[in-house]
């Protein structure tokens, strides 16, 4: 195991954002772009792959007064967006930068178009001025800029290989169940201590909105009135609450994992109910998360930033596997309660980021519940029965392969009916 690198990766992933990740990353791009030109644009040109366009049709951008779609993040990020805050790119927005934003909307100056034969994560954002041209492209991950060009002239450009989850990032493929349980185990906390109370605060502080709030279908709410309050119960109201408020609208900004706000919420927050009803010392508490954080990690490294899996899938998986640790489990009861979540809800697909996250996020905390119950009931699926395979590395695999490659056409079909195309 190598302990700088297992610090390096939660660093990479374990970032703040405001706002659906998809919708912010436009921004950032626009906000990148305008900031090359040096004026307001007259005419913007964004390019987006199908993945990005699903995940960006039907939720709220933050700060926009409940704006949705592609054209309302990219003028976000023109107009009040800072750059240098990556995805906190809208996080302060003035009531009249808000007005400006419907303005510059008004003038039917954005052309969208979808881009094809790319990467499953590609942004391209061209804006036209009095004085010039600037040019932006994201590819692989929502912050990762691989050319810049001024009047047609490349004044930054990199190497980017197509759907590479880690272009410039820490070696993913050093990940195994043994590895990152023996990591969460030993690691001196003080060296993630920061990160990790970060996570606790911001995950949580948005769960909590969204159980006070009104936000889309009010997922957390319905759960503890219909199924009681319960360890169990809270457990996935929090993770959907937190959904719930992050797709309708709220600006308060989450602590992410693998690129998703959605994911680092169901990460954190059923793990964290649990450490407070079992009352484990803090040092317990943030090994689970950090086991919980790079269990998910490694699920996404072989799937990718966007499919047709949900990610909340591995998520409540991930989040099982804290939990089973909190409640006195060792490798095997971790190790088990991952195969048997994965076997009981892969194949959720994603059909873009909207109001039902927050119930799938319940449904895939309830699966990482029950794999660890299963196990310590004296059950549990074994190799060969559907996608399991023998040990978890071996599953997990599967399962990438399942949601990166296995998934495609699905994805495209998914992102067809999203746009409106009749398939012949």
């Amino acid at each position: 195991m190598n302990e700088k690198a297992y610090i390096d990766i939660l660093t990479e992933e374990l970032i703040p954002a405001m706002g659906c990740t998809e919708p912010i990353a436009l921004a950032y791009a626009a906000a990148k772009a305008r900031e090359v030109l040096g004026e307001l644009p007259t005419k913007v040109c964004v390019g987006a792959s199908g993945s990005i366009i699903k995940n960006v049709k039907s939720v709220i951008v933050p700060n926009t007064n409940h704006l949705k779609g592609i054209e309302a993040a990219v003028a976000a990020g023109i107009i009040a967006g800072m750059a240098d805050k990556e995805l906190e790119v809208i996080a302060d927005i003035s009531k009249d930068k808000i007005e400006k934003i419907s303005e510059f909307l008004s003038n039917d100056c954005i052309e969208v178009y979808c881009i094809e034969d790319g990467c499953t994560f590609e942004i391209e954002l061209k804006v036209e001025g009095n004085n010039g041209t600037a040019y932006i492209r994201i590819a692989n991950y929502h912050t990762n800029i691989v050319e810049i060009k001024k009047n047609d002239e490349v004044i930054y450009g990199k190497n980017t290989s197509v759907d590479s989850n880690d272009d410039n990032l820490t070696d993913r493929s050093l990940l195994n169940m043994k590895d990152i349980y023996e990591f969460a185990m030993n690691v001196d906390i003080s060296k993630l201590y920061n990160l990790i109370k970060m996570q606790i605060d911001y995950n949580m502080a948005i769960a909590k909105e969204g159980l006070n709030g009104d936000y889309g279908a009010n997922i957390g709410k319905v759960l503890l009135k219909c199924e009681g309050d319960t360890v169990r119960v809270r457990a996935k109201a929090y993770a959907a609450a937190g959904s719930d408020a992050r797709m309708n609208g709220c600006e308060l900004p989450v602590i992410i994992n693998s690129g998703s706000g959605n994911q680092g919420i169901t990460c954190t927050c059923p793990v964290v109910v649990y450490g407070l009803e079992l009352g484990v010392s803090e040092e317990k508490l943030y090994r689970a998360l950090i086991l919980s954080n790079l269990t998910a990690i490694y699920q996404k490294s072989g799937i990718g930033r966007l499919s047709a899996y949900c990610g909340a899938v591995s998520a409540g998986a991930a989040a099982g596997a804290g939990i089973a640790y909190l409640n006195g489990g060792g490798y095997k009861e971790v190790i088990h309660t991952v195969v048997n979540a994965l076997a009981i809800v892969s194949g959720m697909v994603c059909d873009g980021a909207k109001a039902s996250c927050a119930a799938k996020i319940a449904l895939a905390v309830d699966a990482g519940i029950l794999g660890y119950e299963m196990y310590k009931c004296g059950q549990q699926f074994y190799s060969g029965d559907g996608i399991v395979a023998k040990g978890p590395d071996a599953t997990i695999k599967n399962v990438g392969l399942l949601g990166k490659d296995g998934m495609k056409e699905t994805n495209q079909t998914i992102i067809n009916m999203m746009m409106g195309i009749t398939e012949k």
